[in-house]
């Protein structure tokens, strides 16, 4: 039986225990009680699934991306492996994102550390008692000199390349607001307004695999935003096509999927490069 056809979702990597997958910006990941609004959950089911309205196949979430973040995602495919995925998430993967951030920065690199709280409005931000936030490390390194950016508003634009060290929700964007340089496009905590493209994409993921105990990595294409291409669209409409980033991005010179890579990953040329329990996204 054919596989349903997947929307905003792109299939990187599978086997028998889990999926990893390119997300299109302004799809959610989580499906939505209640709403047929599609998401990576849904999709990813329905996948699994082949159409068979008895199987009870589904995919497992591990983490989360924010709906307007694109790029990387790794699902489960049985809930062992999601057990044990979230239980060591910090420990057994490494997460890199790119992102256009205003103005230029003060450093080459630098960390931002803080103890992070969602209230009551959905509203993520550091506070000083650390028995009501969750630490969160966030590494940055400068990928380019501040530039001019297209978007009316912003001015001044910086390219970099962040490493998260743990998974806190929206822990980018609030970092790199609450310390003067919010990501282009962010209308919660920064400066745009609803509808900017967000120029946030989640680059490369390595992971331990949660059974053969093997390190995996992969990657995307650039997107739109590191060429300093950004441009609005409208919420919900997927991200601006990636451009071909480096060795091919996610995919070879015949543009079949790239599979996972064995040691540590090589840096472009230029600059070297929730409330459950569940991850969530940047």
């Amino acid at each position: 039986m054919k596989k349903p056809h997947l929307r905003g979702v792109r299939i990187l990597h599978e086997d028998l225990d889990v999926v990893v997958v390119e997300k299109a910006a302004g799809l959610l990941s989580q499906a939505l009680r209640h709403s047929e609004d599609p998401s990576v959950e849904s999709e990813l089911t329905d996948y699994l699934r082949k159409g068979q309205l008895k199987s009870t196949k589904r995919a497992y979430l591990v983490h989360r991306l924010d709906r307007e973040t694109s790029g990387i995602m790794m699902v489960a495919k049985t809930e062992q492996a999601q057990t044990w995925l979230r239980a060591h998430w910090n420990e057994v993967t490494e997460k890199t994102y790119l992102a256009r951030v205003e103005g230029s920065l003060p450093t080459e690199s630098g960390v931002f550390e803080s103890y992070l709280r969602e209230d009551e409005n959905y509203f993520v931000k550091s506070v000083k008692n650390t028995q009501y936030g969750k630490y969160a490390r966030t590494e940055w390194k400068s990928l380019e000199q501040a530039s001019p950016s297209g978007l009316p508003g912003t001015g001044k634009t910086t390219l970099v390349e962040v490493t998260l060290k743990s998974g806190r929700k929206n822990q980018i964007r609030v970092h790199f607001s609450e310390n003067g340089h919010p990501v282009v496009g962010d209308a919660k905590y920064g400066h745009a307004k609803r509808g900017d493209m967000l120029c946030l994409h989640a680059w490369k993921l390595a992971f331990k695999h949660p059974h053969t105990g093997k390190r995996m990595a992969f990657e995307t294409g650039l997107p739109a935003f590191a060429t300093e291409e950004p441009a609005a669209r409208a919420p919900g409409t997927g991200a601006p096509p990636n451009r071909k980033g480096p060795r091919g991005g996610a995919h070879g010179r015949d543009g079949a999927p790239r599979g996972p890579r064995s040691g540590r990953d090589r840096r472009p040329g230029g600059p070297r490069s929730g409330r459950d329990r569940r991850p969530g996204g940047p």
